[in-house]
């Protein structure tokens, strides 16, 4: 039986595949969660891993198994699986590893609607299932309960239909846009998604190979994006788009190619969804930009903070009734897509803004890109808490700041701000900072990282 504590993370099923997990380890994943949500039907679907097809299947053998129908609907985003969730009203499953290499998969759930599963809203209970059926595997579910039936159904038509109708694209100039899909899924949904819009498409790696042979399929690390800002660069487009592996994040480059912050998209879809539901909630997490609240406010609308983390963010969203939320690591949350994170419902919005006025989009985001920022820095260290503490000590008595502990420490003064969390995952402490300068960025990101490295 494999260590279930190495592959079952907060939020998901992650591992290296066989030897950390493998189809009859994703069989009983499948039985577990159908007990779990209680369903009768549900959806599967997966990325283009070489090990994605097979996981697929055994997870819907053993869903079927314990009595649910099941819907497979092939090779799909992470947001195309929600979107049949929402759509058909059925828990599901994707199979996939994101950014990970080749040699990892995973497994996303959600409950019907694409409401998350993680670790206090079932995935710990699908995990002590499956440890409990290690030796002799799972029982009927009941005496009356037949084996459901397996069937396929392809949604990716209805989900680019349905994304259209939340943002209007037919009436703005044409624009040339440069993908970069990483090999990953993005090939699989954007020519489907632009089919008929006014774009001229320029499409790097949309072959699907989930051995990524020309980048690692994680736009947020900026050696993955160089590729794009050079064809940017070199073709004079309007704009640059980075889907990572399983397409659910997406970042953008302007047209000189320079990375624009996920934060300020986060700002401008942010007014753009504001314009349409005037006053409504918006979600942000503590570490996005100081412009992100201030851009909610400034369109009538309610900045409501909170932790890093997709659960955080749809919790949140369920509560206050959001119109939108948005992540620093390219993840954005939509009220009219079940509230589950879209990048491509994202990449829309800022397609719609910059093809509905005259200018480049450097002109158009510098409104919403306000401050300086250090990027996140990660730190290996031994101990953790211990590194946090010293910082933490560091600041506590300083009449100049405020600190809070939602998410690890967050130090905020007059011209400045950093947030220091340790990852749940590696021995690692993050830090981001952001000022009103860029030299005060740097100083303070300086004054903290010596004493996290000391």
């Amino acid at each position: 039986m494999a260590d279930l504590s190495e592959i079952v993370k907060a939020y998901d099923v992650r591992g290296v595949v066989p030897d950390q997990w493998d189809e009859s380890l994703a069989e009983l994943f499948g039985a577990a969660f159908v007990r779990v949500t209680d369903a009768s039907a549900i959806v599967v679907g997966h990325d283009m891993r070489p090990s994605s097809p097979g996981l697929s299947r055994a997870f819907g053998r053993g869903a079927a198994r314990q009595g649910a129908d099941v819907t497979e609907i092939g090779l799909c985003s992470t947001d195309q699986l929600y979107f049949a969730s929402g759509q058909l009203g059925l828990p599901g499953a994707m199979f996939t590893a994101s950014h990970n290499p080749a040699r990892y998969n995973g497994i996303k759930m959600c409950r019907a609607g694409a409401l998350p599963v993680g670790q206090d809203s079932g995935l710990a209970e699908i995990r002590e299932l499956v440890e409990s059926w290690a030796e002799s595997g799972p029982p009927q579910r009941g005496e009356n309960v037949s084996e459901g039936t397996i069937g396929e159904r392809d949604v990716l038509s209805d989900y680019a239909e349905h994304l259209r109708t939340l943002v209007d694209l037919t009436s703005i100039r044409p624009l040339s846009v440069v993908v970069d899909a990483g090999n990953g899924m993005g090939g699989h949904t954007v020519p489907t998604v632009f089919e008929g819009l006014p774009l001229q498409l320029d499409a790097m790696y949309f072959d699907l190979d989930g051995t990524f042979p020309n980048h690692e399929a994680n736009p947020l690390d900026p050696k993955n994006i160089v590729d794009l800002q050079q064809r940017v660069r070199k073709t004079g487009a309007d704009i640059g788009l980075a889907f990572d592996g399983d397409a659910d994040r997406c970042f953008v480059v302007d047209e000189k190619g320079d990375p624009v912050p996920p934060s300020a998209i986060t700002a401008l879809v942010a007014a753009r969804e504001l314009a349409k539901s005037p006053g409504s909630a918006v979600i942000h997490n503590l570490i996005t930009s100081w412009s992100v609240p201030e851009v909610v406010r400034e369109n009538g609308g309610t900045p409501v903070r909170t932790r890093v983390g997709h659960s955080f963010i749809k919790a949140e969203m369920a509560r206050t009734g959001a119109i939108f939320g948005g992540e620093h690591s390219a993840h954005y949350y939509f009220r009219d897509f079940w509230n589950a994170d879209t990048g491509m419902l994202a990449a829309l919005h800022v397609l719609a803004a910059l093809g509905g006025q005259q200018g480049p989009l450097s002109g158009l985001v510098a409104e919403y890109d306000r401050y300086a920022s250090s990027g996140e820095i990660n730190s290996r260290v031994d101990d953790q808490a211990g590194r946090a503490s010293a910082v933490r000590a560091a600041y506590q008595d300083r009449e100049d700041v405020e600190t809070d502990e939602l998410d690890g420490l967050t130090v905020t003064a007059a011209d400045w701000w950093f947030n220091l969390r340790a990852s749940n995952t590696e021995p690692l402490l993050r830090l981001n900072v952001e000022a009103r300068d860029q030299a005060t960025a740097d100083a303070v990101r300086d004054e903290v990282l010596a004493i996290v490295r000391a």
